[in-house]
């Protein structure tokens, strides 16, 4: 989408997108007799360049493409070098920088510069989106055609070269990457709770703006060492049937050591300058964890002062229920139930099955099974993917038999 949309220009997007497409519906239509490529993302890539070269052959008094490169697509001795240049590995990276920057349009609201970013960039669907930013479908797509339409109409890519404005808009892309890594590691998706390979891209972008001097900055740093720490337990979220497992009940030797390395690195070159963000603190609590040799050693005080810290900074529901986790852990399951019954519970919290599965939890925990069961079937009722529902149900079926017995 990037390179494309640097070819056919901003006001083109939906272009880019129907490319995009095409190369897709080849890829499913060719792959299924041929197999698999090598290198996908190279085919794929081929496809999508050699469409856009019939595009500007055919389509060049019928359409305006991109100004900024003006008679290189008019003359047929440049055109072809110059869509191969921008499908280089190096231009691609710097296409995927201009395009997530130009999404950010400032006089977009900032829900709308996400979700434009998850949906063009990282290919979510409005349904994903909506999931990522816990608001609904029909908000959602509206959201996402407005920005669509002020992308277009704002004539060209965003110049990367401009600091200042950049580190304006620079915020929203790191949320937006925060949101692609989430989506990853426990998601709204129907087929799967984890996708590891969004993960990876959210890495891959993080680490990638760390190569922009304006956007290497404490709080992008600090942004990677969330995305690593969390990464690093990924080996040991699912078991081998390929169903969760909750963080106390993980095998931490399974942990990538590399990564959680890279996370805590991250995290102390993140401690320089005046500024805290909500990455630093989620980092920090990230790094407790990693820190701890069993869910026992702990140190859940450290933890709730750090939610404390958060709740702060940037207070939302989803905050509070971690904190009233940690609450749980360090005071134990009553006063957990207590601290997540003070929560507003509705609105974007109650389409997902997180408050329900807290407070299922900490009411087993506490005694209380009836309370444990209704909960844990409620959570059940919102359950997003198959893995999610297996999870809840292997939670029912436990806690019946303890029942039993």
């Amino acid at each position: 989408m990037s390179a494309l949309t640097r070819i056919f220009g901003v006001h083109n997007v939906a272009l880019a997108e129907d490319v995009t497409q095409d190369a897709l519906c080849r890829a499913l239509s060719v792959w299924r007799f041929s197999g698999v490529p090598d290198d996908p993302a190279a085919w794929l890539m081929a496809v999508a360049k050699n469409r856009a070269l019939d595009i500007l052959r055919h389509d060049k008094t019928a359409r305006r493409f991109a100004p900024e490169l003006g008679f290189l697509l008019d003359s047929e001795w440049t055109l072809a070098p110059t869509v191969v240049d921008l499908f280089e590995p190096r231009a691609v990276t710097d296409g995927e920088l201009r395009m997530m920057f130009s999404c950010c349009a400032p006089g977009l609201p900032e829900e709308a510069q996400v979700a434009l970013i998850l949906h063009i960039l990282c290919g979510f669907s409005v349904a994903e989106v909506a999931g990522a930013i816990l608001s609904t479908e029909a908000a959602t797509e509206k959201r996402i055609s407005r920005a669509k339409k002020s992308l277009a109409s704002s004539g060209r890519l965003f110049d990367v070269h401009d600091a200042a404005e950049l580190q304006k808009r620079l915020p929203v892309v790191q949320r937006a990457l925060y949101l692609l890594f989430n989506e990853g590691y426990h998601g709204a998706s129907p087929e799967s709770a984890v996708r590891v390979t969004l993960c990876r891209e959210a890495i891959h972008l993080a680490r990638m703006l760390l190569d922009h001097p304006p956007c290497a900055v404490p709080s992008t740093r600090a942004l990677i060492a969330v995305m690593c720490l969390h990464a690093a337990r990924l080996p040991a979220r699912l078991d081998s049937a390929g169903d969760l497992i909750p963080l106390r009940e993980q095998d931490r030797s399974l942990w990538d050591a590399a990564l959680a390395a890279e996370g805590l690195a991250s995290l102390d070159a993140s401690a320089t300058g005046d500024t805290l963000s909500e990455y630093h603190l989620e980092a920090a609590i990230a790094a407790v964890h990693a820190n701890a040799r069993s869910a026992g050693e702990t140190r859940w005080s450290e933890v709730v002062e750090l939610y404390d810290l958060l709740m702060g900074l940037r207070p939302s529901p989803v905050v509070a229920l971690g904190r009233a986790i940690a609450i749980g852990e360090r005071d134990g399951p009553e006063a957990g139930l207590v601290a997540v019954r003070a929560i507003e519970q509705g609105g974007r919290l109650a389409r997902t099955p997180f408050y329900e599965a807290a407070m299922g939890d900490l009411a087993w925990r506490a005694g209380q099974v009836d309370a444990a069961e209704r909960h844990l079937l409620t959570a059940l009722e919102r359950a997003r993917n198959p893995m999610e529902r297996r999870f809840f149900e292997g939670r029912l079926r436990t806690l019946r038999a303890a029942e039993l017995s």
